[in-house]
């Protein structure tokens, strides 16, 4: 429908359309000095001392656990309520996902029950920040034994602040960033690992190019040209230089993103009042990027959230839905059994609404008309 109002879409302007047309004019479009220049202007941006640009956040995952050396039989605890890809990470390596419990009003992992789920095998645990929620990882790191490395899942969550203050990505931790069509930075897909060491970051850009020590525009933009000897298996996840090109747009445009972002969120947040609905933690402060605005319906809503969800869709507003929980699905039923009361209890009445640079107020305003409608109805 021309006047459906899309969860979330991409804001590309004449920018965005120059820089990747210049890179098709260069006549290298894969994974070279754009990208380079892209890694450095987001670790700048985030004040990282590294950024790795890879193809995917799942990517990002994968190689982070990899490279802190998550193999077969270790255990990593991460959150029920995410996408698949958090849990999967611990998978591909053969290793156990094992899922904690949420906290009702941030959305993010409890630590007091990370600290329960910890076991002998533990080796990690994946914090995610939660719709762009940066969680508390300082508190999380406090209850974990030395052995256990915390990686942060940041797909939500660029430009977030902890609440210590500093973005999300400058923590010391591996922390992995999206840029899906929808997120906050879009170069359609994509994502970048932030980490603190150098030796760590060329592993991992050895790593995303199948485990050789140079990729295709180091070996073709000099007269040598030899592809290395291959001591370590990697993978094919590399990112591109016409992505990079939009990314370095895309990054430059961040403050103008977050206002639109935080506008619609303060809207919602005082014209939404009166519903019952409840609201995450912090979704107009700094602490929070707004990739998501998620609401739960009171325990005692008339109406269930899947019927609220259709009837807003059919209304042309893209309500959606973020997520169903991991625990129950038959992917996960090696992981041992854990009681998630919270995760229970909140999912099946949490939606998330339309929000993202090309929602305006008279957007957000339709949203709020038809969800009155609908959760009355």
């Amino acid at each position: 429908m021309e006047d459906f109002i899309a969860f979330g879409k991409p804001h590309f302007g004449e920018a965005e359309i120059a820089a990747v047309t210049r890179v098709l004019e260069s006549g290298w479009v894969g994974m070279g000095p754009e990208t380079e220049t892209f890694e450095r202007e987001l670790a700048a941006y985030l004040t990282s001392p590294e950024v790795v640009a890879v193809s995917s956040c799942t990517a990002a995952l994968l190689l982070s656990l990899r490279v802190l050396g998550i193999g077969p039989g270790d255990e990593v605890i991460c959150p029920s309520l995410t996408w698949c890809s958090t849990a999967n990470a611990a998978l591909y390596l053969g290793a156990i996902p094992v899922f904690a419990d949420v906290r009702p009003d941030t959305l993010c992992l409890d630590p007091e029950d990370v600290a329960r789920a910890v076991t002998p095998r533990t080796r990690a645990v994946v914090v995610v920040h939660f719709g762009g929620l940066a969680a508390d990882v300082g508190a999380l790191s406090a209850l974990l034994p030395s052995r256990c490395v915390l990686v942060e899942d940041a797909a939500h969550a660029l430009g977030a602040r902890y609440p210590q203050g500093g973005l999300v990505g400058s923590s010391g931790n591996l922390c992995c960033f999206s840029f899906y069509a929808n997120k906050t930075l879009s170069t359609g897909e994509g994502g970048a690992i932030a980490l603190p060491d150098g030796a760590d970051a060329a592993r991992l850009r050895s790593l995303r190019q199948h485990g050789l020590e140079s990729d295709a525009w180091q070996r073709y933009s000099t007269r040598r040209g030899r592809i290395s000897d291959l001591s370590e298996l990697g993978y094919k996840a590399n990112y591109t230089d016409l992505q990079a090109a939009i990314g370095r747009v895309q990054l430059t445009r961040q403050q103008e993103f977050a206002a639109r972002r935080l506008a619609v969120a303060e809207y919602y947040a005082t014209a939404l009042d009166g519903l019952g609905l409840a609201f995450q933690h912090g979704c107009t402060e700094p602490r929070h990027a707004r990739h998501l605005f998620a609401v739960r319906l009171p325990e005692d809503s008339r109406r269930s959230r899947d019927d609220i969800v259709r009837d807003m869709r059919e209304a042309g507003i893209g309500v959606s839905v973020h997520y169903p929980p991991l625990h129950p699905m038959p992917l996960y039923s090696g992981s041992p059994p854990r009681r998630l009361p919270v995760t229970d209890a909140v999912a099946p009445r949490l939606m998330t609404l339309p929000i993202g640079p090309l929602v305006g107020l008279g957007e957000a305003e339709r949203v709020v008309a038809a969800l009155r409608r609908v959760v009355g109805g």
